[in-house]
């Protein structure tokens, strides 16, 4: 299966996934006798892009975002998950300080920092305020996407609020949560976390035909970059439906 590179004629779209270090992937994606000290390196073989999820659960040292940059190609692209604290601790109220802290950290990653992942608890108050705030609070709001839980932020009121700051609609292919198509900047993001069950989805040929073509849409409506993840890591389902999709946007 082919990769997409940002030297070839498919530049728009970064295809990875949420994470990399599962050892159920061992031997169904990463080679048997790959040690895990490269798996990493194996994976940038692949992708371009990783979600990276561990930034959800704690803050990390300057050194940890030094090594990432380190150790991916010159064009790779990384996606920071906002950490919980201002996201499912705080939701979103007097986190200017935190949302600072982890911009400084971010800027380590220099022009391999893609974009930040800000992913709203469903208990997160609808108060379209309170997240306008938290998203002026980001050194570059365009850079951030948000991935809303819960169906009451599907409003003409959050969409222009997106647009208003320049953020990112996440668009969330799961069970509870229909495809929206929202284009509010000048990126785009897809988040697929499966569609029937959470997690251990595996996306078929028609569903993965579906979303390249959405992904060919959102170019097409403006997107100059367009990011999309795949969030069922269950049985190595991710990786494997990542590099078909490259395949189909290829072939687009």
């Amino acid at each position: 299966m082919g990769n997409i590179t940002m030297n070839n004629q498919y530049p728009s779209y970064f295809v990875g996934t949420s994470g990399w270090t599962y050892d159920h992937w061992k031997k169904l994606f990463y080679p048997e006798d790959q040690p895990k000290s490269r798996w990493f390196e194996y994976y940038c073989q692949k992708f371009t892009t990783v979600e990276i999820n561990a930034t959800f659960y704690r803050f990390f040292k300057d050194q940890t975002y030094e090594k990432w940059y380190r150790n991916s190609p010159p064009e790779f692209s990384y996606v920071l998950k906002a950490p919980k604290l201002i996201t499912h601790r705080k939701y979103l109220k007097d986190v200017e300080d935190d949302i600072k802290r982890f911009c400084d950290s971010a800027a380590i990653l220099k022009n391999k920092f893609g974009m930040i992942l800000l992913q709203l608890a469903p208990a997160t108050p609808y108060e379209p305020e309170r997240l306008k705030k938290a998203l002026l609070a980001f050194k570059d709001p365009q850079k951030v996407a948000v991935e809303f839980r819960h169906k009451k932020w599907m409003t003409a009121e959050t969409k222009a609020l997106l647009t208003e700051t320049g953020s990112v609609f996440c668009i969330v292919d799961s069970p509870n949560l229909p495809l929206m198509d929202w284009l509010t900047s000048g990126n785009a993001y897809i988040r697929c976390h499966g569609r029937s069950k959470w997690y251990a989805y595996n996306y078929t040929d028609n569903d993965l035909k579906e979303i390249a073509e959405m992904a060919c849409q959102l170019k097409s409506n403006g997107a100059e970059k367009v990011y999309i993840f795949f969030n069922n890591d269950y049985n190595a389902c991710a990786p494997k439906n990542a590099l078909t999709l490259i395949d189909l946007l290829q072939q687009l």
